[in-house]
């Protein structure tokens, strides 16, 4: 039954994730004078939280090095308050989905359907030990559907990213650790990538990747052992345990409905290139 909120992550995850590499949102925030980057990708998903330091930004992020952290925030702020910033960041999101699914698929039944699934969705996940989904569920919701869609993925995803902090932590996973054997899968971005977008050097990750050896989780070429794998199985399942009240309030049909359209639209920005190619181990 679990397994639900991870499909739903998976079909939906790509209509919020759009937003860190649509250049609209890049030249939004070089527009209120952040840095391109991690500045503004740090002051974008932290800004719902008000002018918090660099400890609370890395802390409720978990996989990025606070060092990399303390290097722009909370200097953000003191470019851009956090309001200019989170109206930034929907205008961004407005342009790139206008850019990638055109105004006919925004005013579709398509849009309007998954908009208000993915709201009743958002709106049955309690705050409780969520500081990040807390944080951008205070905002208000947007008027116009595609809007009220993005902003609704968004808070299921750092709903279900606020559980999964806590299962890394009961896995007994850092963050660096936690990203280490994610990478060690081949499943997300590539090591360097990682390393770079992340702000690791290569002597932290390979600290890192030494003690996940001596533990078993990853073998002697840096690849993932069986037991990695249960661990990170082991994590997920309980990130799905803790997650389920939105997909239990919108019952199986609602579930069902939403993430057929979530992936249709998902799939619909893929193919107007909202992942950049390079990124990833696997293609």
């Amino acid at each position: 039954m679990t397994k639900i909120a991870r499909r739903a992550k998976n079909s939906l995850e790509l209509v919020h994730a759009m937003i860190y590499f649509a250049p609209e949102a890049a030249d939004a925030f070089a527009g209120l004078g952040l840095d391109r980057g991690r500045m503004s990708y740090f002051a974008g998903r932290a800004a719902p939280m008000g002018p918090v330091g660099p400890g609370v930004v890395a802390a409720t992020f978990y996989s990025f090095n606070p060092a990399a952290v303390a290097e722009v925030i909370p200097r953000a702020w003191e470019i851009a308050s956090p309001e200019a910033v989170v109206a930034a960041r929907f205008e961004a999101a407005d342009a790139a989905l206008r850019r990638m699914l055109g105004a006919d698929v925004l005013s579709s039944e398509l849009v309007a359907e998954t908009a208000g699934l993915a709201r009743r969705a958002a709106e049955a996940c309690p705050p409780d030990g969520k500081p990040l989904f807390a944080g951008h569920a205070d905002l208000a919701w947007p008027e116009a559907a595609h809007l009220r869609l993005w902003h609704a993925v968004t808070l299921l995803r750092e709903f279900r990213g606020d559980a999964h902090l806590a299962a890394l932590q009961r896995g007994g996973l850092t963050g660096l650790e936690a990203l280490v054997l994610h990478t060690a899968t081949g499943e997300t971005f590539t090591e360097e990538v990682s390393k770079e977008m992340r702000g690791w050097s290569d002597q932290e990750w390979a600290t890192a990747a030494r003690g996940l050896r001596e533990r078993g989780l990853l073998g002697a070429e840096g690849e993932i052992t069986a037991a990695g794998t249960a661990l990170r199985e082991e994590v997920e399942a309980d990130t799905d345990a803790m997650s389920m009240a939105p997909w239990a309030a919108l019952g199986e049909d609602g579930v069902e409905a939403l993430t057929r359209g979530g992936a249709q639209l998902s799939k619909a920005l893929a193919a107007a290139g909202a992942l950049p190619s390079g990124l990833f181990a696997r293609g």
